[in-house]
C-alpha cells in the first residue's frame, strides 16, 4: 500500500448538461489506450455500485501530453456515481463532504440554470473544491471537434468565428457565477486555484477536453489535499450509499470506503434509526474489471480486503434498519467498539432542533438530506415538529394531521416517496394535509411558499364567508321601490360588502337592518364593493328614518371586530372598520378590543 489514496470525485450539474455522458465516457476510456491498461492486474477502470475507479497507469498515460514528463501521485481516482445533487449533498464523511473535490458540469449553450445553482449552495455549504466542466463546446457553432483530442490543441484550432462564440458564452458564464461569489477562470490563466475557479471546456461526447479536465482534477487534489488524501491508515471508515437486498446474499450494503481498510470477519459499527449496532463482515465484493462488467448476473468478485479509497459491496447479519448515508466504522477492540457505538448513537440521533408545539414534518432518503432540508427551512425560520429518515408513511401523515395551526399540515419530502396507504390517508383527510416532495431542496421551499400563500387565502375566504364585514352603502336617487314594511331601495355598496341581517348605522345611530338582497330576478347573501343592488330594509321608512342619497355604515358585532383586525382587509374595509370602531368606543372604551 502507498501511503496515499486517491481522491474522491463528485459530478455534479443540471439535468441534461452531461454529467451521465462524461461518467460514461470515463468509464470507457480504458478501450482508448493500450490494451495493457486494461489488464486486470494494472487495475482496469472498475465500475463499482455508485463509483468508478479510474487507476493512475491510465491517468499518465492519457493526460501525459499536458503532464510534461511528470507522473500523479495518486493511486488514481473515484468517482463517485450518484444520482445527483442531492445525494452528494446527504453524503458526508467524519470531514464534511464526502467527496475531496467536484465536477460541476454546465452545458456552455445554456449556462447556468436551477441545479446548478442548487450545486453550487451545495458546495459552498460543504466547502468543497470545484472544478467546472463547460459541456457541449461541440455545439457551438462552427466548432471543430476531434475525438478525445486535448482542449489545449482544440482550442488552437477554430476559426475566428467559433472562438468568438466561445468567448461569448465564457463570459456570460464569468457574470453568472459572480453573482454567487465565485471568481472563474479559463484553466489554462489560472495563476492560483484558492483565488479562482478553474473552467475547463469539454465536449463528453466527443471526449474532447476530458484528459485536461482530468488533470486539472487531480492536479488540485494533489496540490491542495495532500493532508486529507495521506489519511489512509488505521481502522477502516466509510459512508453507506445504501441498502439492497441481493439474491443468495440477503441484505447487502454499497459503501464507499474513505478511509483505512477493512476485511472479511472484521467487526462493524453502523447506524440504524434506534442507535448504533455491531455485526461482522460475512462477505465482501469488488468490482470487476469493464471488460467483465456487462456480465450483470456475475459482476461481483468475492475479495478479502478493500483499502480506501474504494467502492464496495458487504454483506452482513442484521442489517435491517441501516441508515443510508451515515458511517460504517471498523472496530477490534472494546475501547474502540465503545467509542464507535456513541458516535452512532450521535449521528442516529438527528442533529435536528425540534419544535415541541408547532411545525412542519420532514422525510428525506438519507440523514444528511435530511439535515440539509432542516438547514434551510431554519434559514426561512419553518418550525420542525417531526423529522425521519425512509419513505412518508400514515404515521408521518397523522403527525401532520394533529398541527393546530393549517400552514403547518404539511410534509416536505426531499428524495424520497410516499407509500401509497399514506397517499390514501392525505386523500381521505378533512384536516387539509399537503404533501411535497422532490430532489431539489430550493424547489421544495418554492412549492412550500406558493401553498402558504394559497392556503392562506383559502382560509381567509372560509373565514370571510363566516365573519361579518364593514361596509358603506350609498341610496341611489329615484330608486326607492317601497317606502316601508320593509323599505325596498336601490344601493350601491361604496366599500366593502353588505350581508342579510347586517344593521344600518346613519350618523353613529342604528337605522333598521338589511332583510334581502336582490340583483335583477335573484336572491343574494352578500353584495361586494362596487355592486349596485336592491336591498329591503326593516323598520325604516324611507323620507323618515332614511332618504335617497344618505350614505349609510353597515355595523359588525363586536367579537367580529377582533377578527377582521387579523385579517387581510382591503384599505376601504379598513376604513368602514376604523369608523365604526371610533362609533362604538363613544358608549364603550375598550370596544373591538
Amino acid at each position: 500500500m502507498s501511503g496515499r489514496r486517491q481522491p474522491i470525485v463528485a459530478v455534479l450539474g443540471h439535468v441534461d448538461h452531461g454529467k451521465t455522458s462524461l461518467l460514461d465516457h470515463i468509464r470507457s476510456l480504458g478501450t482508448d489506450v493500450r490494451a495493457s491498461v486494461m489488464d486486470r492486474e494494472a487495475g482496469g477502470i472498475t465500475q463499482h455500485i455508485g463509483a468508478t475507479e479510474v487507476p493512475a497507469e491510465l491517468l499518465n498515460e492519457l493526460c501525459s501530453p499536458l503532464m510534461d514528463g511528470k507522473n500523479f501521485d495518486s493511486p488514481g481516482l473515484l468517482f463517485i456515481d450518484t444520482p445527483g445533487h442531492h445525494s452528494f449533498a446527504s453524503l458526508r464523511s467524519r470531514g464534511g463532504s464526502l467527496a475531496d473535490i467536484a465536477i460541476l458540469i454546465v452545458d456552455v449553450m445554456e449556462g447556468v440554470r436551477p441545479q446548478t445553482i442548487e450545486s453550487i449552495r451545495i458546495l459552498k455549504q460543504a466547502k468543497t473544491p470545484f472544478v467546472i466542466a463547460a459541456n457541449k463546446v461541440d455545439r457551438i457553432y462552427g466548432w471543430q471537434s476531434v475525438n478525445n483530442r486535448s482542449m489545449a490543441a482544440a482550442m488552437k484550432d477554430q476559426t475566428r468565428e467559433a472562438a468568438g462564440l466561445f468567448e461569448k458564452r465564457y463570459w456570460e458564464l464569468v457574470g453568472s457565477f459572480a453573482e454567487h461569489g465565485f471568481n472563474i477562470e479559463l484553466y489554462s490563466k489560472v495563476k492560483d486555484f484558492t483565488q479562482e475557479i478553474a473552467l475547463v471546456p469539454i465536449s463528453a461526447r466527443e471526449g474532447e477536453g476530458i484528459q485536461d479536465l482530468l488533470t486539472v482534477v487531480i492536479g488540485l487534489a494533489e496540490r491542495y489535499l495532500e493532508e486529507k488524501l495521506t489519511d489512509v491508515e488505521g481502522a477502516g471508515e466509510g459512508t453507506v450509499l445504501e441498502m439492497k437486498e441481493e439474491r443468495g446474499l440477503g441484505k447487502t450494503l454499497d459503501v464507499i470506503l474513505y478511509r483505512g481498510s477493512v476485511k472479511k470477519g472484521d467487526e462493524i459499527v453502523l447506524v440504524t434509526d434506534e442507535g448504533g449496532i455491531t455485526t461482522h463482515v460475512r462477505g465482501m465484493f469488488a468490482p470487476r474489471g469493464m471488460s467483465e462488467m456487462r456480465d450483470a448476473g456475475n459482476r461481483w468478485d468475492d475479495t478479502e480486503a478493500a483499502h480506501a479509497a474504494s467502492g464496495l459491496k458487504i454483506s452482513a447479519p442484521d442489517l435491517d434498519g441501516v441508515l443510508a448515508g451515515t458511517t460504517l466504522r471498523v472496530v477490534s477492540n472494546d475501547a474502540e467498539r465503545e467509542e464507535a457505538l456513541a458516535l452512532a448513537d450521535a449521528e442516529a440521533n438527528l442533529s435536528i432542533e425540534l419544535d415541541e408545539e408547532e411545525g412542519v414534518t420532514i422525510k428525506a432518503d438519507t440523514v444528511g438530506g435530511l439535515e440539509a432540508l432542516a438547514k434551510e427551512l431554519r434559514a426561512v425560520e419553518v418550525p420542525i415538529r417531526h423529522a425521519s429518515i425512509g419513505k412518508v408513511n400514515r404515521r408521518d401523515v397523522r403527525t401532520a394531521e394533529n398541527s393546530a395551526d393549517p400552514l403547518h399540515r404539511i410534509i416536505l419530502a426531499f428524495s424520497t416517496e410516499i407509500l401509497s396507504d399514506a397517499e390514501e390517508e392525505i386523500e381521505n383527510s378533512e384536516s387539509g394535509v399537503k404533501y411535497l416532495c422532490s430532489d431539489i431542496i430550493y424547489h421544495i421551499l418554492e412549492e412550500r411558499e406558493e401553498w402558504v400563500e394559497q392556503r392562506t387565502r383559502e382560509l381567509e375566504e372560509a373565514s370571510r364567508e363566516q365573519v361579518v364585514y364593514p361596509g358603506r352603502i350609498l341610496l341611489l336617487p329615484d330608486h326607492t321601490f317601497r317606502i316601508s314594511k320593509p323599505a325596498v331601495v336601490g344601493v350601491r355598496v361604496l366599500a366593502g360588502r353588505i350581508h342579510v341581517g347586517q344593521r344600518l348605522l346613519k350618523n353613529g345611530e342604528r337605522v333598521g337592518q338589511i332583510k334581502s338582497i336582490r340583483s335583477g330576478q335573484d336572491s343574494m347573501k352578500e353584495a361586494r364593493q362596487g355592486a349596485e343592488v336592491a336591498v329591503a330594509i326593516d323598520g325604516v321608512t324611507v323620507g323618515r328614518q332614511i332618504d335617497e342619497e344618505d350614505v349609510l355604515l353597515v355595523d359588525i358585532p363586536e367579537s367580529h371586530a377582533k377578527k377582521l383586525r387579523k385579517m387581510d382587509l382591503t384599505s376601504a374595509e379598513l376604513e368602514v372598520l376604523e369608523e365604526l370602531t371610533t362609533i362604538h368606543r363613544k358608549e364603550s372604551h375598550f370596544w373591538g378590543r
